[in-house]
């Protein structure tokens, strides 16, 4: 009895060294090789909703062209690597990254808690705000006047997110109608179809400046700021792009494309 008491402890303790062996293992860091990787490829792939004016959007040649696209290029040019627009479905995004079809998000992303904790981000490089669009004509003053009104946005946007956290707007309205993206809701609206769509101001203020007849309700339903976005572990890769970013601002180089795109200074990384 005494033996095979002493042959199962010898083996229990041996089964345990193993265990704990296997556990500090599983744990061990994993090597970080996501810039490398994009070296070694050539390319960087940015996903993004291609119907984002003036960030992400086609142009009359179909190419696409943006503010988010001419900071992308630059940032490509200093990592040395070459810039690929990968059009996603928007309410995929998550997915598309994750899957590594894309390197990142970059396209007026809101950065939130549930992204932060979920992804890697850079600092961020714009502020943002979610306003709501009536036609130039419409008596709507505020977003109580929008009561009982039919209210458009985009499906996995942060729009919705923002309708969502204003519960006493939300409640108020009579429906909220999903669209795939920004310029198809501000279709509906020019025929009818809603009475007010909820979008990024920056959006908002290019279909204007486009000569579309529409107005901004001037109470924002929320306040944002946009950055880059990563899968949690490329940590190498997002640094390389919050470096190139940093350059930019210093040698002027962000400057030149706020006033291209903007005619105002845009960024706010490192203020």
């Amino acid at each position: 009895m005494k033996k095979l008491t002493k042959v199962v402890s010898v083996l229990l303790v041996a089964f345990l060294a193993f265990a704990l062996c296997g556990c500090k293992k599983d744990k061990a860091p994993k090597a970080d090789n996501s810039l490398t990787a994009v070296k070694e490829k050539g390319i960087f792939v940015l996903g993004l909703d291609d119907s984002f004016p003036p960030y992400g959007y086609r142009d009359e040649d179909q190419n696409i062209v943006g503010y988010d696209i001419d900071l992308a290029k630059e940032v490509c040019s200093r990592i040395g690597v070459e810039l690929v627009c990968q059009p996603i479905d928007w309410n995929s995004k998550e997915q598309e990254l994750n899957t590594g079809k894309i390197d990142c998000i970059w396209n007026g992303f809101t950065m939130n808690e549930e992204r932060l904790a979920a992804m890697a981000f850079t600092t961020a490089y714009v502020d943002n705000s979610q306003v709501a669009v009536v036609k130039a004509d419409a008596a709507y003053t505020d977003l109580a006047s929008l009561a009982g009104k039919k209210i458009g946005l985009q499906a996995g946007s942060s729009a919705a997110e923002a309708v969502e956290s204003a519960e006493e707007f939300a409640t108020s309205v009579k429906e909220i109608v999903e669209f795939k993206d920004n310029l198809t809701a501000l279709m509906d609206l020019e025929i009818g179809g809603v009475d007010a769509v909820v979008l990024d101001i920056g959006v908002a203020e290019n279909a204007i400046q486009q000569g579309r007849s529409f107005k901004i309700i001037s109470e924002s339903v929320a306040s944002e700021k946009y950055g880059v976005g990563f899968r949690k572990a490329d940590v190498a890769l997002r640094d390389a792009v919050q470096n190139a970013l940093e350059e930019m601002v210093a040698d002027g180089t962000m400057e030149t494309i706020d006033q291209k795109w903007f005619n105002a200074s845009k960024s706010v990384i490192g203020k």
